[in-house]
C-alpha cells in the first residue's frame, strides 16, 4: 500500500513537475477507485498493484495521463478524448466565457475546429441552464474529432443543441447559412517550433496545433477573410490566441471589416482571446 504522496515522489523522480505530477496521481487515483476527487480526501493508502502500471506507462511512454486514461476534466465537467483531439487548456475556458456573454435565446452558433467538443459543449451547457433555445453547429477536418465531440455531446445530454459536421473551415457551410457567433480555436503554433515544445505535446494531433506558416496565423486569415460572408449583421467572432498574436489578428480583423474589437487577457497578463464584430 501506497500514499498519494508516494506516487506523486515517483513521478516528479520521473521530471514530471511537481504541480502536474499531483494532478495526474490524482486523476489515477479518481479512474482506479471510481471516487471523486474530493472523497479520495479521506483515503490514506492506495493499492498500488492498480495504480502503478499507469504510473508506469505514464513514466515510460511520455504519453499524457488524459490520453492514458481516456478522459480529461474541463470547466466542471468530464470529457472523452483520445489521440484524435487535443487535451482541453485551460486558456480554453476564457473563450468559452467570453463567447457565452455573447449567445442569446435563438442564436445560431459555428464552432470552427469542434475537436473534443468542449467548445460546443460548454456554450450548450450555458445555454441549456439559461433555457435558451440555440443551435450549435461544430466543424472539423479531422473524422476521428467529430466522433469523439458526438460521443461528449451525448454524454452531456446535448444533443439537440449541437450538431457536427465534416469541414474544412468553410467548405461544407452553405452560402445560406448565417451565424450570430463565430469562435473558433484554431491551430495556431508555427511549425517551427515543433522539435522545441515539451514531448508530451507532440502526442497531440500535428494538424490541430501546428500551422506550416512561420506566424501561426494561416488559419485566421482563411476563417476571418470568409467570415463575413456568414455572419448576420453585428454577429461577434472570437478566437484564442498565442501570445504575442493579437497585433496581427487585430490587423486582419479590421482589414476584413471588423469593429468594437477586444482583447481579453489571462491570468499571466497574455492576450489570449480576440473579440470583434461584423
Amino acid at each position: 500500500m501506497k500514499t498519494k504522496n508516494d506516487f506523486i515522489k515517483i513521478l516528479i523522480g520521473a521530471n514530471i513537475p511537481s504541480n502536474e505530477a499531483k494532478i495526474e496521481v490524482e486523476l489515477i487515483l479518481e479512474k482506479v477507485t471510481g471516487k471523486k476527487l474530493e472523497e479520495l480526501l479521506f483515503i490514506n493508502e492506495f493499492d498500488e498493484t492498480q495504480i502503478m502500471p499507469y504510473i508506469k506507462e505514464r513514466i515510460e511512454t511520455k504519453k499524457p495521463i488524459q490520453y492514458i486514461l481516456g478522459y480529461s476534466h474541463f470547466m466542471g465537467e468530464k470529457f472523452i478524448v483520445n489521440s484524435d483531439v487535443l487535451i482541453p487548456r485551460d486558456e480554453t475556458e476564457i473563450l468559452i466565457r467570453e463567447t457565452n456573454k455573447e449567445v442569446f435565446n435563438g442564436a445560431k452558433i459555428l464552432d470552427i475546429g469542434v475537436g473534443s467538443g468542449v467548445i460546443s459543449c460548454m456554450i450548450g451547457k450555458y445555454s441549456k441552464e439559461k433555457n435558451y433555445d440555440v443551435e450549435i453547429l461544430g466543424v472539423d477536418i479531422s473524422n476521428g474529432a467529430i466522433h469523439t465531440a458526438l460521443d461528449n455531446v451525448k454524454k452531456l445530454n446535448l444533443i439537440r443543441t449541437c450538431i457536427f459536421r465534416k469541414s474544412d473551415i468553410f467548405s461544407n457551410i452553405r452560402s445560406d447559412e448565417k451565424f450570430d457567433i463565430i469562435v473558433s480555436n484554431p491551430p495556431y503554433i508555427p511549425k517551427k517550433m515543433y522539435e522545441t515544445i515539451q514531448e508530451e505535446v507532440k502526442f497531440e494531433p500535428y494538424n490541430a496545433l501546428f500551422t506550416e506558416d512561420d506566424k501561426g496565423l494561416y488559419f485566421y486569415e482563411k476563417i476571418i477573410a470568409d467570415a463575413p460572408k456568414f455572419l448576420n449583421k453585428n454577429g461577434f467572432i472570437l478566437f484564442e490566441l498565442m501570445q504575442g498574436q493579437f497585433e496581427a489578428v487585430c490587423q486582419l480583423l479590421k482589414n476584413n471589416g471588423f469593429k468594437n474589437i477586444q482583447i481579453i487577457k489571462d491570468l499571466a497578463n497574455i492576450e489570449r482571446v480576440i473579440k470583434a464584430q461584423i
